[in-house]
């Protein structure tokens, strides 16, 4: 199977330039292709997985990926896909994301080897450019009525309530610029990127033809969707960041976890390196026992591989064994940490507070009447173990690390408490 048919097969194709064209280019050889990634945050996303992970697919093909930032793009704001206009960031808060992202992305492409990925800044060629330069250079080569015509630009200015502005309108010249100058720079030849690039890459791939008198290609992902309609990627707290201080890497595990069983073989095909007929076969065996989940298990630990490493998949499995099965003696302090900023409910204590008491203050009782009798009746586990003494205090003689407590009421009313520092 060619690599194009591979991607093809997992659903990895959206749009092509020229598919023949293409098939028979990459075949002839390695390639250079490229992929850009404007700074809107500090961090990208799981739906920037699917880019990155197929520039990986490439790479591992024997093609030369280059990932593109973009520290002038991220300056200006994509209007694809949106319906409004975005604001402007300062130059100081985009350059440190783009710093950010590149921490992020370090650890999905290879750097090293004999096709090691490359990382690139587009503000490396535009932070000198005059705007006379780019008008007769770049702006002359393209026709507004067409520009008009493209999805991005026409939705805007079909809506009576908000237009685009010339910033955003020259949004698409800048990105054929970049395309053009990684041609000129590297002989790139393939741009990949989500399904709503589709018009600002074709722009660069009329850029380089007149340019150049070069064939290039483009070649789009889709956006992902789960299959009951809803978005991909966003939970009741949000999005689901790469950086492990917006999502931590015990919350990424839950998330594909807890991916819904019409999504999983696809996620599978997209999220993962596993071979097809390895899905399949994980796929059979979910059949025959979905109550194992054994195909989101698998699903879970792979995309949390490769985004978190090995450690945090221990850490985030040995959570999960702590919170389901009790076995809370096993949780490191980082993994402790890792509940609290995930959000679960905590509070500090000190050394001799009561139980009860303390029951009360975390309302996981209405009262301290009611919690002596969730106490008395064996409804409170504290680090696991059922307390049924209503006059327990708290020493931290036995706390977890010598600074927490789990507390739980019922089954899944969980609660941190952390020493007070003195």
């Amino acid at each position: 199977m060619t690599l194009l048919e591979d991607l093809a097969s997992r659903g990895l194709i959206a749009q092509v330039s020229d598919e023949a064209g293409l098939a028979s280019h990459l075949a002839e050889g390695p390639r250079t292709l490229y992929c850009g990634f404007d700074p809107t945050a500090d961090s990208l996303h799981i739906g920037n997985l699917v880019p990155l992970l197929t520039l990986r697919r490439f790479q591992e093909a024997g093609h030369k990926p280059i990932l593109l930032l973009g520290g002038a793009t991220g300056l200006i704001g994509d209007p694809s896909g949106r319906s409004d206009e975005r604001s402007l960031n300062d130059g100081t808060i985009v350059a440190d994301w783009v710093e950010n992202i590149h921490r992020q992305v370090r650890g999905l492409l290879d750097f090293d080897g004999n096709n090691p990925a490359v990382i690139a800044n587009n503000l490396d060629w535009t932070s000198e450019l005059d705007v006379i330069s780019f008008l007769r250079d770049i702006g002359k080569h393209f026709s507004v009525n067409a520009m008009m015509q493209r999805d991005s630009v026409r939705s805007r200015l079909e809506r009576d309530d908000e237009g685009i502005s010339f910033t955003e309108f020259s949004y698409m010249l800048l990105q054929a610029m970049d395309f053009f100058e990684l041609a000129s720079r590297s002989d790139c030849s393939l741009q990949i990127g989500g399904s709503d690039q589709w018009g600002n890459i074709v722009s660069g791939v009329d850029l380089v033809r007149r340019k150049l008198s070069r064939e290039v290609f483009a070649l789009t992902v889709p956006l992902i969707t789960k299959a009951d309609g809803t978005k991909f990627g966003k939970t009741a707290a949000g999005a689901i960041w790469l950086d492990g201080r917006k999502t931590t890497p015990y919350s990424f595990y839950q998330f594909w976890l807890n991916t819904a069983d019409a999504d999983v073989e696809h996620f599978l095909k997209v999220f993962t390196f596993l071979e097809l007929d390895t899905i399949s076969g994980l796929m059979t065996e979910f059949a025959e026992s979905p109550q194992l989940r054994a195909a989101q298990r698998r699903l879970a630990i792979e995309v949390t591989t490769l985004v978190h490493g090995q450690a945090a998949v221990e850490s985030a499995q040995r959570i999960t064994a702590a919170l389901f099965d009790g076995a809370l003696s096993s949780l490191t302090e980082e993994d402790l940490e890792q509940l609290r900023l995930d959000g679960m409910s905590y509070s500090e204590v000190s050394p001799g507070d009561g139980l009860v008491s303390v029951l009360a203050d975390a309302q996981l009782a209405p009262s301290r009447g009611q919690a002596r009798k969730l106490v008395s009746g064996n409804g409170v586990r504290l680090n696991g173990e059922v307390n049924n003494d209503p006059e327990a205090t708290l020493d931290f003689t036995d706390a977890l690390h010598g600074r927490y407590y789990l507390l739980r009421r019922g089954k899944k009313n969980w609660h941190l408490l952390l020493r007070k520092d003195v």
